[in-house]
């Protein structure tokens, strides 16, 4: 049961697409409270045994008790245990304990969940806006309040199958021969790849919707020949557009008044990557669609995937920042002994960066009405992707592209996936990446990801074989690093083997990875889940959180440790343990319930199958484009008859609901004992 709360007048943020009534009961579980200031705040006395769960993109554990989160779209590269806002904003937390009831602040604006950060007790949400919505969502349990939840608010982006191969990724590949050997690279050491990204000194002078005729002088023709050795290419488009008279985008956006205003109705300026630009105002649906049509520019250049950044939108500085730190400085008595003093000034100076005072001087004219940037502000990035997704459907209406961005809230889920952001190459983002992809999964995001080894910082050759042997089950499966760093790309971390095999068993893995993400963007479900969805009556998985569910047939337990041989392991029932070494080499092991050491060396890959359960794997391949799916091995822990339906579509068109995407495997008693067979295509048994 979903009850709808409105406060204020809030503005439409297409996050929920059901047609919810306002609810004239009293708001349950929910105590409203007007403070002094006359802004709103919400307050829920938890049990000690609640878990919280949700919040998306968002700091520290699956639980979210114990500390508080801004939710406020962020550009933050030091994602450490302090901050409170990152990336993305997803305002939706679901209570399970005696009582299950999930909670969805609809809100443009920064909303704070306090979750026992000010008492342990006690959970207290606190728009910034007197405008927004309250959804409450009753439910028989968390993993029940979720599938409403993903109900209200829309079918996820749906991601083409080539998606799910490997991406390498780095600031920057500069130009068109240090990408022929990132390619040459892999495929001389039999490294999987299916794309490369192109970073922001592929553009002329860091502008949109162009390409730098020095760097890659046939960018079409450059295209074409990497799509001939299996690989696509993915440009980054940021939000800020460069001033300079003559650039096309920029002589439109003043023509027709597609720029972010301030008070006095002149345009938004801030510095970011281009040097001095304006912000598209993404808020308006002419805005959108005028920005959108431009990426056609690249689409019609071959390029079949996009990825959208600093579109918080982040900003180096603003004239107006740099005018005060300067008059301050002018002013300043430095014969001064107040220390405090010179710390103030510091922070001016180093506080240029995303001031929350220049988002509030600037203006959105959402259809009609002008809004405050601060009391949208989650909305921006999410808008940037939709102007994108909703320009595809006319450049490309039958073919799926490849669009995920660094800025979210909920509704985006429906037109890109996300990635989470400039993480670091340090083993506590290893196991943070772990724990954010369920609570994404409850908000929607189902194709993400983060930097695989770490964006910031030097990855180790461990590291990164560990982040990898958890990668290989993330949707979006992207290597990024930074300029600067250590070239973390596998074959510049020693022997190349290591790293050959962990990504074939991605390979052979694609064909159940991508029909569990179908299957859970088609019915709103999830394709991670914790332990505690599956197994609700299991008090010691309820609070496990470094173990995830991955589709219908699969439990993973990720290594996450420097140094470390193998991991304790709890299993909720019997499952069949397969150790990969390769997509070929495997050792298998059926366990009881409980508790398990589990060792697993630097170039292994645990993963258990559950009781009654088939895990079809194909073979492996250098890309998605050679997959070959006319055999399957599958791999069974059953004693009896058992079915499993793998969604596998052409995986670029849109005809998502035909039932010929079905295909059946079932294993039957022939002769007497069990064997598998399938309506589509040969299978091997391997059964247990």
């Amino acid at each position: 049961m979903i009850k709808k709360y409105m406060y204020g007048s809030p503005v439409n943020t297409g996050a929920v697409i059901e047609n919810i009534e306002l609810s004239e009961d009293p708001m349950q579980y929910l105590n409203e409270i007007i403070d002094k200031d006359g802004n709103y705040l919400f307050t829920y006395l938890m049990n000690d045994d609640d878990i919280v769960y949700g919040l998306g993109e968002a700091n520290r554990g699956l639980n979210k008790r114990g500390y508080i989160y801004e939710n406020n779209c962020t550009d933050v590269p030091d994602q450490t245990e302090d901050k409170r806002s990152f990336y993305g904003a997803h305002n939706f937390i679901v209570l399970s304990g005696m009582i299950s009831v999930g909670i969805f602040v609809d809100c443009g604006a920064k909303v704070t969940f306090d979750i026992g950060y000010t008492a342990y007790n006690m959970l207290k949400i606190i728009p910034s806006s007197p405008d927004f919505t309250v959804y409450i969502i009753e439910g028989r349990s968390a993993y029940d309040i979720v599938k409403q939840f993903r109900g209200l608010i829309g079918r996820s982006y749906i991601a083409p199958r080539w998606a799910f191969g490997y991406q390498q990724s780095r600031w920057s590949y500069e130009n068109e021969d240090e990408v022929r050997q990132v390619v040459k690279n892999h495929r001389e050491n039999n490294i999987p790849l299916d794309a490369v990204y192109l970073d922001i000194d592929y553009m002329e002078g860091y502008k949109d919707f162009t390409v730098s005729e020095e760097r890659f002088p046939d960018f079409p023709q450059f295209v074409q020949e990497m799509r001939d050795e299996g690989i696509r290419l993915i440009p980054i488009i940021d939000a800020g557009v460069k001033i300079e008279n003559g650039y096309e985008l920029y002589e439109e956006g003043r023509q027709y008044q597609f720029f972010c205003k301030k008070t006095d109705g002149t345009d938004f300026v801030a510095s970011v990557w281009p040097g001095r630009t304006h912000f598209p105002d993404f808020l308006n649906s002419n805005a959108r669609m005028w920005f959108g049509s431009k990426y056609k520019k690249l689409t019609d250049a071959g390029i079949e995937g996009f990825w959208n950044d600093m579109n918080e939108p982040a900003m180096f500085n603003t004239p107006e920042g740099i005018n005060e730190a300067v008059e301050t400085q002018k002013s300043f008595d430095f014969s001064t002994n107040d220390s405090g003093k010179f710390f103030e000034l510091g922070g001016m100076v180093t506080g240029l960066a995303n001031r929350e005072k220049d988002y509030q001087s600037f203006f959105h004219n959402m259809d009609g009405k002008i809004v405050r940037h601060d009391q949208v502000h989650n909305l921006y990035g999410y808008n940037m992707t939709r102007a994108a997704s909703e320009a595809f459907d006319h450049i490309s209406p039958d073919k799926r592209m490849l669009l995920f961005s660094r800025a979210s809230y909920i509704g985006m889920h429906r037109y890109g996936g996300i990635w989470t952001g400039d993480n670091q190459s340090w083993w506590s983002h290893l196991l943070l990446n772990i724990k954010m992809m369920p609570s994404l999964n409850m908000c929607g995001f189902l194709y993400s990801g983060a930097d695989l080894g770490g964006f910031g910082c030097n990855c180790t050759r461990d590291l990164l074989l560990r982040w990898l042997a958890f990668g290989i089950f993330t949707p979006l499966m992207r290597n990024h690093s930074a300029k600067g760093t250590r070239r973390q790309e596998c074959y510049n971390l020693g022997e190349t083997e290591e790293f050959k095999n962990i990504l074939s068993i991605r390979y052979s893995l694609i064909p159940y990875l991508y029909s569990e993400y179908m299957k859970a963007c088609l019915n709103d479900d999830m394709f991670f889940k914790p332990l505690s969805f599956e197994y609700p009556a299991d008090d010691f998985a309820r609070n496990i959180e470094d173990q995830l569910m991955v589709g219908e047939s699969i439990m993973i337990a990720p290594v996450y440790e420097q140094n470390a041989r193998g991991r304790y392991v709890y299993l909720p029932e019997d499952m069949l343990l397969v150790i990969f070494k390769s997509s070929s080499q495997r050792r298998f092991q059926q366990l009881k319930k409980g508790l398990h050491y589990i060792p697993a060396a630097l170039d292994e890959v645990p993963l258990f199958i559950r009781k009654n359960k088939m895990l079809p794997l194909c073979r492996t391949s250098e890309c998605t484009d050679k997959m070959d799916t006319s055999m399957f091995e599958i791999i069974a822990y059953t004693s009896e008859n058992i079915e499993f339906e793998m969604y596998e579509d052409d995986g670029v068109s849109k005809n998502y609901d035909d039932p010929k995407n079905m295909v059946h495997f079932a294993i039957r008693e022939l002769d007497g004992q069990l064997g598998a067979v399938s309506d589509k295509t040969i299978v091997k048994l391997s059964l247990f």
